[in-house]
């Protein structure tokens, strides 16, 4: 099977979405990674969407349950247009994320963020049957509800990662879908912030999400998309944006 780097080049390269209704994003996405402190990273890379250009976007939690939401382009057009009504904050960056071995990647925001996040992932018994088991799947399962969510609640357990949401609403109402084509799981990593050393990668004592979309308790990194029913389009609540960095 392809490597992850690998994996997330063939994404990059990536032009076009499956014909829908839905607002669809295509790419790799580190779920979450929660940190001993209290702090949760998350990565999103969709080089492609429905909605707008490409970006990448890191998700960041601080102790006290505060959520921030850095993007590459504007929030309407990105993951705050789906969870801005629970975000403290969300802000325009440059964000690079480099990969330096085939499963190992940097993610860098340079400016007044200063953010340094290294991740080393691994593949294991449990994560190749997934991967095996999601890309033999008929796309209709994806747009499936019941199986969805049968998948979450099997897959939680199987990577020790707490509850996964495949399927629900966001903060801002609209219903979600997940779908996988290949997942590994965070082996090591380490991150700081403003300077700040996060501390060794840990399970929250209380496990967090932001509407339907538990952050898993263990790191889980995945290519594959996301889509969205757009009825709420146009109508979300508003999202709290401060100046670009």
């Amino acid at each position: 099977m392809p490597s992850a780097r690998e994996s997330a080049a063939v994404a990059e390269q990536q032009d076009e979405l499956a014909p829908g209704a839905s607002e669809r994003f295509s790419g790799y996405a580190l779920m979450s990674l929660p940190f001993r402190s209290g702090y949760v990273l998350g990565l999103r890379r969709f080089p492609v969407t429905s909605v707008g250009p490409g970006y990448t976007s890191v998700w960041l939690r601080t102790p006290d349950d505060s959520w921030t939401i850095y993007t590459t382009i504007d929030p309407q057009l990105s993951c705050p247009r789906y969870f801005g009504s629970a975000l403290r904050s969300t802000s325009v960056h440059s964000i690079a994320v480099g990969w330096t071995g085939d499963l190992a990647f940097t993610v860098r925001i340079a400016d007044d963020i200063d953010l340094r996040w290294d991740v080393v992932l691994a593949e294991t018994g449990m994560t190749r049957m997934m991967s095996g088991m999601a890309s033999a799947l008929p796309e209709g399962f994806w747009r499936n509800g019941v199986f969805l969510s049968a998948l979450g609640a099997v897959a939680g357990p199987s990577l020790r990662a707490g509850r996964v949401g495949m399927t629900g609403r966001t903060p801002n109402r609209q219903l979600f879908r997940a779908r996988v084509q290949r997942m590994w799981i965070v082996e090591d990593a380490s991150a700081s912030l403003r300077g700040e050393d996060l501390g060794a990668v840990s399970p929250l004592s209380e496990q967090t999400r932001l509407g339907d979309f538990w952050m898993p308790q263990r790191g889980i990194f995945m290519v594959g998309g996301a889509e969205f029913d757009p009825e709420d389009a146009g109508t979300h609540p508003p999202i709290i944006a401060t100046a670009a960095g």
